[in-house]
């Protein structure tokens, strides 16, 4: 249990620890081997710069090996010029954000003649020296620690963990360093074996208890590595991809999320009613951007527990578009919508623009009553494609005006300023109340609405979960399915999480997971309603992944999740489909996108 817990609190102290990680704990090793010595660092405010140094000469040549040594690449050239030029510049700050520098000179030829040149070119530059937010610290080859004293008092050292100091000589040393291949074999992949986790956290415990930085070399430069020493407490992380180190650290606080609200998954019943039944009713759940490591990033924040994963019928759908390896909403929503491939933007028409036909419209038809439910701008691409045709899915105010030709009876999102501040004046909700409809742009009015038939409108109550939207896309859902459960009509209802892709756009792990754990939580009430109801069927999916979300670390027992995205668009990886209630076994398999609407109509239409 010891071991247990010793290793879980390395990774979830990161959760607090590595969000006060910045540039000032980059270490630019090797900084003279890349296309812009100095600079490239510099320009990232990195906290230590090295330089290997050889005395040639009598001059500090720049080079990691002899072989490498060329005249041109001078100490002073390369780093001293440029540092007393930028902080001139600056009026004496090392940099604009008034974080410190270090410059470690790490001497390959003789301890104390290259050292001593070291001083005496510094002493050129006395603004270098008198400097306090600059420090020169000696690594490599160094005099030894009782000579310390006969260098200047502007030079510092890099100690070592095998050496002892006396107080003065610790006063010089300005971080420990040390091998970490000589600590462990690990290679910077998985984890640290308990044993050497204990021991190189015993390390850093006693450097740290002598109020010293530590630093190890021979790292290697991945992110798994940087994680795994800032887990456990390292001051200065090396790397020779500064940039790389500078954005994940840039990017933690949006990567990470420890979640602090829980709640039980739904239990299916798992009906016998279901078998070899065929569904009444419809609710498609869509969940924007919702990939299956979203969904197992809300499984851990949720500490193990969703409802999506206590469905039993799974499958995979495919999400390309026609005309792109990668869908956006538009061609994504289309495809469920109308069965109908289309191209990227098309709202519910065909590659040539000729309107389709929905699913709505033609239920409606039928006498099913449908409803349209969104937790973003109801014109948006994914709920306008179930009711608008439009050539463009940026034409918000003709998507709009779509819906007054549309026979759904229930719209519930954001959206209010297309329907009733419009740029041609036309004011849509008039309009929808002189077909009957009531309309609202508060959603507190929700539950006074009597009439069968409303819209309800309200921009204030679709922002974000973490913003406050509360129960909304819950409300909305219970709304619709109260109506229609008055009525002996079958119905459909599409509701959509839509903003698990606005998260996944942001590169915000918190903004992903709670839009996620809120329609986890949709899923799980539309479940229930299954098992009450016995002829409606369920089905739970997306219309693509968005943010090419990877999970990195995490903790079930704690849940917490540290993510990492490859884009901030979309990807073009399958998306699960989780169908519950009878007929739900039709989902289970990989299948084009257009296959959601073809299984829905057949189940529909053999009734």
């Amino acid at each position: 249990m010891k071991k247990i817990t010793v290793l879980f609190c390395l990774h979830f102290c990161l959760l607090a620890q590595a969000q006060e990680y910045s540039s000032a704990n980059i270490h630019s090793h090797n900084d003279y081997a890349g296309k812009l010595p100095f600079y490239e660092a510099y320009s990232n405010e990195t906290g230590v710069i090295e330089a290997d140094v050889f005395l040639v000469k009598n001059d500090l040549i720049v080079a990691h090996t002899s072989k490498e040594i060329n005249p041109d690449n001078s100490l002073r050239n390369l780093y001293l010029e440029p540092l007393a030029l930028k902080l001139k510049t600056l009026g004496g700050k090392a940099y604009k954000s008034d974080k410190p520098l270090i410059l470690m000179i790490d001497i390959k030829s003789d301890a104390d003649t290259t050292l001593k040149l070291i001083a005496e070119q510094l002493r050129m530059y006395p603004d270098l020296i008198s400097n306090k937010n600059l420090k020169v610290v000696i690594s490599g080859n160094r005099p030894l620690p009782s000579k310390w004293n006969e260098y200047p008092s502007f030079i510092y050292f890099d100690g070592r963990l095998n050496e002892n100091y006396s107080q003065q000589e610790l006063s010089r040393v300005e971080m420990i360093s040390e091998d970490l291949h000589q600590i462990t074999v690990w290679n910077g992949k998985g984890v640290l074996t308990q044993p050497d986790s204990e021991k190189i956290q015993a390390i850093i415990k006693k450097v740290h208890d002598q109020n010293k930085k530590i630093r190890f070399w021979a790292t290697q430069d991945n992110v798994n590595t940087w994680m795994t020493l800032m887990n456990l407490h390292v001051d200065f992380i090396g790397t020779d991809n500064v940039p790389a180190l500078t954005q994940f650290i840039k990017t933690l606080k949006n990567n990470f999320y420890q979640n602090t609200e829980f709640y039980e998954a739904y239990t299916p019943k798992n009906t016998p009613g279901f078998k070899n039944k065929r569904p009444k009713n419809i609710i498609l759940l869509i969940g924007d951007g919702m990939g299956l490591t979203q969904i197992y990033a809300g499984y851990t924040a949720n500490k193990g527990k969703l409802n999506m994963f206590n469905i039993p019928t799974q499958g995979f759908s495919v999400t390309a578009a026609s005309d792109s390896y990668i869908t956006d909403s538009a061609a994504g929503a289309t495809a469920m919508a109308t069965g109908h491939k289309t191209n990227n933007r098309f709202i519910s028409v065909d590659e040539k623009g000729k309107p389709i036909e929905s699913i709505t419209q033609q239920l409606a038809k039928k006498n099913y009553k449908t409803a349209i439910i969104s937790a973003g701008n109801i014109t948006d691409a994914t709920p306008a494609a179930f009711y608008a045709h439009q050539p463009e899915r940026s034409f918000n105010e003709a998507i709009a005006e779509d819906f007054l030709s549309n026979l759904s009876d229930i719209l519930i999102g954001g959206g209010t300023n297309e329907f009733k501040s419009r740029k041609d004046g036309k004011n849509l909700a008039e309009a929808l109340q002189k077909k009957g409809y009531t309309f609202s742009d508060k959603f507190s009015s929700l539950d006074t609405i009597k009439n069968n038939r409303f819209v309800v409108l309200e921009n204030a109550s679709v922002v974000s979960m973490k913003d406050g939207r509360g129960d909304f896309l819950a409300k909305s859902l219970s709304k619709a399915t109260t109506t229609f459960s008055k009525s002996k009509n079958p119905f459909f209802i599409m509701a959509e999480g839509a903003q698990i892709d606005y998260g996944g756009h942001s590169n915000n792990v918190e903004y992903v997971v709670r839009e996620l754990l809120d329609f986890d939580r949709v899923v799980g009430q539309a479940m229930e309603f299954a098992d009450k109801n016995q002829e409606t069927l369920l089905i739970v999916t997306a219309d693509h992944e968005t943010g090419g979300l990877s999970l990195i670390d995490g903790s079930i027992e704690k849940g917490y999740i540290h993510g990492s995205f490859s884009t901030n668009d979309h990807t073009s990886v399958t998306v699960p489909v989780f169908a519950y209630g009878p007929g739900a076994q039709n989902f289970s398999g990989v299948y084009q996108n257009t296959a959601i609407y073809t299984k829905i109509m057949e189940l529909l239409s053999a009734k």
